[in-house]
Order: structure tokens, then C-alpha cells, then sequence
């Protein structure tokens, strides 16, 4: 039996946030070189250049990649086997996540961006509560991964509940025609995450999970996905939106799909948003 003491793993949220806030992922950084020698529009190669250029000042300096620094969500993958030491004041893990990503939002500076209800608006002021999805596994591992979820993004997305004599075909038109409406408000080039089956809540938080695939723009074991990813990638950077909408071939860095099992009489389909400031980062235990 795994013993973790909660208060460092407060330590290691704290900290966490602020380095996905500030240090663009390396596999982040690839990518946006490898679609940078594609870009074919100088005003998209100008746009990438930039991205590369803000995400070195934002490392160098410890300040934000952008203003916007997200809702914090969490996805946790929670071994049955691990036992807790509740120390300095701690009571749960639950707990702990949102003490330490309250303590790194305002050590870092970063913009609180959480209103206590939806339409009173009035802010948190400390970025809290966290968006805390669980998932119980066998054995004494845990992971914690961290999505900085921006709105601007977050705002494009969709979920539709397609019969199953819809097919392929429909559910990638409606992947393909959500990317295009979000136009340069999603703030291109994108990472889109696809949830295909579940049912009405689920396909929307498997959407959001297909985002935390590493490496990015790594394929679907499913060689049947992987080649609806491709597909999806060369049709999304086939609208020429381009690097913040200002024309070009790289609309997206990567599309990712994940699928899971749904009734006989549905077929959900839903697309999670991301835009070039992919904030993904995670620690084990």
C-alpha cells in the first residue's frame, strides 16, 4: 500500500499550474515547427513565428503565455490501493488540488477567471473551484493532469446526438463545420478533441480527455481513427482560416479522437476546442 502525503501534492499543484501557464509544452513547440514549415500564407508563417517568439519571452520571464489562464481543470487517475497522510491541515485530495492551484493562480499572477454563478457573475477572486474529473483505477499509481482551459476556446464547442445511420461521414461534416464557425475566435492554429459514443455527458468529457494525448498530434492506437484523424486534419486545414484567421493552411496542429461504447439507438459526437496555447502537464506517483 502507497502512502502520499497530501501536502505535496499541494507542492506540486502549486507549482504545476504555474509552469503550464508559463512553459509551452515541447511537444507543443514541435508541432507548431513542424506546421510552420507547411504554412504556405506569409501572414500565417508571421503568426507562427510570433507564437514560437511569445512562448520563449513567456518561459524566460515566468509570465503567462496568454492573458487568458483558464479554468484549472484536473483529471485524476486515482490507484484504490494508495492511502493518504493528512497533514497540515489537509482532509482530502480533493482538497489538496484546489489549495494548490489557488496558492499557484495568485503566487504567478495569474488571471482569476471564475464567476461564483453563471448569470449573477460575480468572481471567485482566487480562480477556485477546480474542475476536478475522477477516475478510480486498480493499483497504488496516481496521476494528476492539469488542462488550462481557456473560454475563448471553450466557447466553440459542441455535442450532438446523432443516430447511428449517421456514420462517419456526418459526425466528421460536423467536426469539420464546428472548426470553421469558430473562424479566428478560437484563436487558430487549433488542437481539436473528438469524443465519439458514451451518451449526452460523457462524449463531452471524453471530448476533453482526447486533448491530454501525448505526444501531440500522436495517433490513435485504432489505425481506423487514426486514419478519421488524418482526414479530419487535412479537411480542417483545408478551410483556410489559417494561424489566427488571417488566411493559411494550418487552421490545426492536431486533431484526436477517442471513442467508447453507446447504446444501440445513439451515436453522441462532441468537439472540445483547444487553441495554439495547448497548457497540458501532469506529474505521477
Amino acid at each position: 500500500m502507497k502512502m502520499i502525503c497530501l501536502d505535496d501534492i499541494r507542492n506540486r499543484v502549486r507549482t504545476m499550474v504555474q509552469d503550464a501557464n508559463f512553459v509551452l509544452p515541447a511537444d507543443v513547440l514541435r508541432c507548431l515547427g513542424l506546421r510552420g514549415a507547411e504554412e504556405v500564407s506569409e501572414a500565417g508563417k508571421s503568426v507562427l513565428s510570433q507564437i514560437r517568439a511569445n512562448a520563449a519571452v513567456a518561459a524566460e520571464e515566468r509570465i503567462g503565455l496568454c492573458q487568458d489562464t483558464g479554468l484549472a481543470v484536473f483529471f485524476v487517475e486515482l490507484g484504490e490501493e494508495i492511502r493518504f497522510d493528512k497533514t497540515e491541515g489537509l482532509r482530502s485530495l480533493g482538497q489538496a488540488i484546489t489549495e494548490g492551484m489557488v496558492s499557484g493562480y495568485g503566487e504567478g499572477c495569474l488571471r482569476k477567471s471564475v464567476v461564483a454563478d453563471p448569470l449573477r457573475r460575480v468572481n471567485t477572486g482566487d480562480n477556485a473551484p477546480a474542475f476536478i474529473h475522477w477516475e478510480v483505477v486498480p493499483g497504488d499509481a496516481l496521476k494528476v493532469s492539469f488542462m488550462a482551459k481557456g473560454g475563448g476556446a471553450e466557447n466553440w464547442s459542441a455535442v450532438r446526438m446523432f443516430t447511428p445511420a449517421a456514420g462517419p461521414d456526418s459526425i466528421e461534416d460536423f467536426v469539420t463545420a464546428t472548426v470553421d464557425a469558430a473562424g479566428a475566435s478560437a484563436c487558430p492554429p487549433l488542437v481539436v478533441g473528438v469524443g465519439i459514443g458514451g451518451n449526452f455527458e460523457g462524449v463531452t468529457l471524453l471530448s476533453k480527455q482526447a486533448l491530454l494525448r501525448k505526444p501531440l498530434g500522436a495517433p490513435h492506437p485504432d489505425p481506423f481513427y487514426a486514419k478519421m484523424e488524418n482526414r479530419l486534419l487535412e479537411r480542417i486545414n483545408g478551410l483556410g482560416a489559417g494561424p489566427m484567421g488571417l488566411g493559411g493552411r494550418i487552421t490545426a496542429l492536431a486533431v484526436h479522437v477517442e471513442a467508447r461504447p453507446c447504446h444501440i439507438a445513439s451515436l453522441p459526437a462532441a468537439v472540445n476546442i483547444q487553441c495554439h496555447s495547448h497548457r497540458v502537464v501532469s506529474f505521477e506517483y
